[in-house]
């Protein structure tokens, strides 16, 4: 992996949580890893291992304990909250295996929402993506009103609205039957390849992992895991 392109790199990163001995339990303990621009990866790793969270600290959500996530050339574990908040939504597109769709608008105003960090809010660009994953006839549908595959398909719209640097992708198709996963899953990598985005994208669905000529395991990356099965 060519580490003078990068375009994501992580040295040195931490995050623990409160364990129910009263100490901290390490979740994430990832000393090297890199990105390149336009780069396509696929994390393979199961339920629980820990690869939400290492999303979340790659996208400013959470803060790690220790270590520098450098997005686009900024530290995102140096940033305050406003700076994080900034980053993340200039640069990065992220996928979210729960949808976090707003529920008080509509499919369109969702995905319209999604470009509030970029350089402007291109209805076009929206309605052009929401046809995309086949809900033109949804544009004006709240969240509750959709089907959670249909929640997905506009979560997955969202997120490559503002053509963004970096996208994240959270078990992007766990919500989908097989033909609309597909679907989702091309549009994703079409639009990356289009903007010349990176894309690193976590699953433990073999179907999905096929897909990627890069495929790592998480359990390689994260020593907490390693350290666990050796």
């Amino acid at each position: 992996m060519n580490t003078g392109s990068a375009l994501l790199q992580l040295r040195g990163l931490k995050k623990s949580f409160p364990a129910p001995d009263g100490g901290r339990k390490l979740i994430i303990d990832v000393p090297d890893f890199s990105l390149a621009m336009g780069e396509h990866l696929a994390l393979r790793g199961e339920s629980g291992s820990g690869k939400t969270t290492f999303l979340n600290l790659i996208s400013g959500i959470l803060a790690p304990d220790s270590g520098s996530i450098r997005v686009a050339g900024s530290d995102m574990a140096a940033l305050g909250e406003h700076r994080r908040d900034q980053l993340r939504g200039s640069s990065i597109g992220y996928i979210f295996q729960t949808f976090n769709l707003l529920q008080g608008y509509s499919c369109l105003e969702n995905v319209m929402l999604g470009m509030t960090f970029g350089t402007r809010a291109d209805r076009g660009q929206a309605l052009a993506l929401l046809g995309r994953v086949g809900l033109s006839h949804r544009l004006n549908h709240f969240p509750r009103q959709l089907s959670s595959g249909q929640q997905q398909r506009v979560a997955v719209a969202r997120a490559l609205a503002k053509r963004p640097k970096l996208v994240l992708a959270d078990e992007p198709t766990g919500n989908l039957d097989r033909k609309n996963a597909r679907e989702a899953l091309e549009l994703v990598r079409e639009t990356c390849l289009e903007t010349g985005a990176a894309l690193l994208l976590v699953s433990h669905d073999t179907d999905v992992l096929a897909t990627f000529r890069n495929v790592r395991d998480f359990a390689e990356l994260n020593l907490v895991l390693k350290e666990a099965a050796s």
